[in-house]
């Protein structure tokens, strides 16, 4: 039996049989802490079956109080390999798609979970609105400010939204540079193959020092810190750094 057909056969029992009593417990405490421990055990145990094996450095450049994680993006394993790693509650921006799977769906919307449509601009406003409702409450939130997946294993230029959120809530931005995912479970693949990531979270940037007239800046800095903890493989191509782009 494949890997992946293992981690399908794992997840859907987690959802079917404990999810729910979960769901149930969250609405009674009126806190969903207890949820969001379970869940992060729950993808430990993914990552423990993909044979996916986490090296990280930096974990002392992650600041006290909510921040803004802004990391590059080119495997569905990069979510699947950071998100335990962090040592508190966060949020995770979400394709819309998977707000539709029963059960599931409402789960997330309990440990606040924020489902994002880049096809349609009111939503994905809304989008950005309740995750700056989120930072200000004290959960962090983990964004990949390139918005897809690199095909290329190479970091693309970063989209303005998660300056703009990190600068309206008044919340560090924290980079991330994610290396060794593309080759566990590359774009386009179906297969996920056992391997190691590298994990390296970078000096946070400091949004007072930034406003709005200066969030390319900010931008720019962000995105610069992230290459720099790349392999060179993945770091992005010379005319192509610090592109500004709009989103």
């Amino acid at each position: 039996m494949t890997r992946i057909a293992l981690i399908v056969i794992y997840t859907t029992l987690c959802i079917v049989l404990f999810l729910p009593f979960l769901i149930l417990w969250t609405m009674i405490s009126g806190s969903p802490v207890f949820m969001n421990r379970m869940a992060m055990k729950a993808v430990s145990g993914i990552d423990r079956i993909a044979g996916i094996r986490v090296r990280v450095d930096g974990l002392e450049n992650i600041p006290t109080g909510a921040c803004l994680f802004a990391c590059n993006h080119v495997s569905y394993v990069d979510p699947l390999a950071l998100v335990p790693l962090i040592p508190r509650r966060v949020s995770v921006f979400l394709k819309k798609e998977l707000f539709r799977i029963p059960i599931l769906a409402t789960g997330m919307r309990f440990t606040g979970y924020i489902s994002v449509d880049r096809a349609n601009r009111k939503s994905a406003v809304a989008s950005v609105e309740s995750a700056v409702r989120q930072l200000r409450s004290g959960v962090s939130i983990v964004i990949f400010p390139e918005g897809t997946r690199s095909p290329d294993g190479r970091l693309r230029p970063f989209k303005r939204g998660a300056c703009v959120t990190a600068i309206q809530a008044g919340v560090p931005v924290v980079p991330v540079s994610i290396a060794g995912t593309q080759k566990l479970m590359p774009k386009g693949k179906w297969r996920i193959h056992p391997g190691e990531v590298h994990i390296k979270f970078g000096p946070a940037v400091d949004t007072p020092r930034y406003g709005a007239d200066h969030r390319d800046e900010m931008l720019a800095l962000v995105e610069m810190r992230v290459a720099e903890g790349l392999p060179p493989e993945q770091q992005p191509l010379p005319h192509s750094q610090g592109t500004k782009s709009k989103g």
